[in-house]
């Protein structure tokens, strides 16, 4: 078994160096600043008016000084200018979980992000792979606040065969015909195993600790004031909505909240968090998503106050023999000591 600790230092807030946003006009618009309202939502076209005034917007190589209309096929960049990045954990030699060369398995912190998103640009997982492991990119992504394990690999091809292991999950989850059964655990014979832990808060009375239960709600993207749109749950015959699954089991209730444990057949972003809110239970500390699964109109998928943590993987990679990864939960997502039941296959040690 491989482990790793919780990693420490911190990268201070700083600005950066701005960004080029680039953008080809697929229809005419009668003007840019309506295009960028409709493109990039999170700003009304009174701030975009403002930027096309400070000369921060380009078309077709000049820069522009006042509104004009589009045709199709015209190129816009809207030069950012710099804007401070806010404090983040820093990767250190403790992140590594597991490296041969090839894959490359992090335990990502808290509040770090992956990609540039969001008001990050820099300031990401990705930036400072640059520094260390620079032919190292992502095959996924666990949201800013999740902690665990992130899987990365430098050759293109395990990058493809890691992408097809996680479709082959996604394709072959299926709801099990009895929804009350012990073991959050399965064993597909292809395919990578992601479990996770997190606090929610108080599950139902007559959920038994040790018992595990499937949640498959759809999920599916809905109108949002400040980002357009925003993953949620969503009805199973929505058009686009997606079929999900994840296995939660109680592992122990406590005065104002419960941890689980949660098995995904599927990886649907935020998918974790929509889930437990979907069956009345949000994470704890959960500021986005309301008991039923919807949105807060007020709050960005970026923010946190969660606990949520990828503990364990297995990977099956070619030829090889299964890989078990496993990164120790923080503090508040282990077992009280001598309370630990029996579930599954619990080849996870606490620490």
């Amino acid at each position: 078994m491989i482990k790793t600790a919780p990693n420490e230092g911190w990268l201070q807030a700083a600005f950066n160096g701005g960004h080029a946003y680039r953008d080809r006009v697929s229809a005419a618009y009668p003007s840019v600043v309506a295009f960028y309202a409709g493109r990039y939502t999170h700003s009304d076209q009174a701030v975009w008016s403002e930027r096309l005034a400070a000369g921060e917007v380009w078309r077709n190589g000049q820069q522009l000084m006042a509104d004009a209309p589009l045709a199709a096929g015209d190129r816009l960049v809207w030069h950012r200018p710099p804007w401070q990045e806010p404090a983040v954990p820093v990767l250190n030699k403790a992140s590594v979980v597991f490296d041969d060369g090839d894959l490359l398995v992090l335990n990502k912190p808290s509040g770090l992000p992956v990609l540039p998103a969001g008001g990050f640009l820099q300031h990401t997982l990705l930036a400072q792979l640059q520094g260390w492991a620079p032919e190292a990119r992502p095959v996924h992504r666990l949201g800013r606040f999740t902690s665990g394990l992130l899987v990365c690999a430098r050759r293109p091809a395990s990058r493809a065969w890691l992408s097809a292991q996680l479709r082959e999950s996604t394709a072959a989850a299926q709801p099990h015909s009895d929804q009350h059964h012990s073991g959050a655990e399965e064993h597909p014979s292809s395919g990578c195993r992601k479990i996770y832990r997190a606090l929610t808060q108080p599950l139902p009375a007559d959920w038994p600790v040790g018992e595990s239960r499937d949640v498959t709600t759809a999920i599916g993207r809905r109108p949002h004031p400040l980002l357009g749109e925003i993953w949620c749950a969503a009805d199973s015959s929505a058009i686009a909505a997606l079929p999900s699954r994840s296995c939660f089991t109680l592992l122990e209730r406590r005065p104002e909240s419960c941890l689980v444990e949660v098995a995904i057949a599927t990886g649907r972003p935020h998918q974790i968090r929509i889930h437990a809110a979907a069956i009345g239970v949000p994470l704890e500390g959960e500021p986005l998503y309301y008991a039923g699964g919807r949105a807060n109109p007020q709050v960005l998928p970026g923010e946190g106050g969660y606990l949520l943590h990828a503990c364990r993987f297995v990977l099956r990679p070619p030829a090889r023999a299964p890989l078990h990864l496993e990164a120790a939960p923080p503090l508040r997502l282990r077992i009280t000591p001598g309370n630990m039941p029996i579930v599954g296959e619990r080849w996870f040690t606490e620490a």
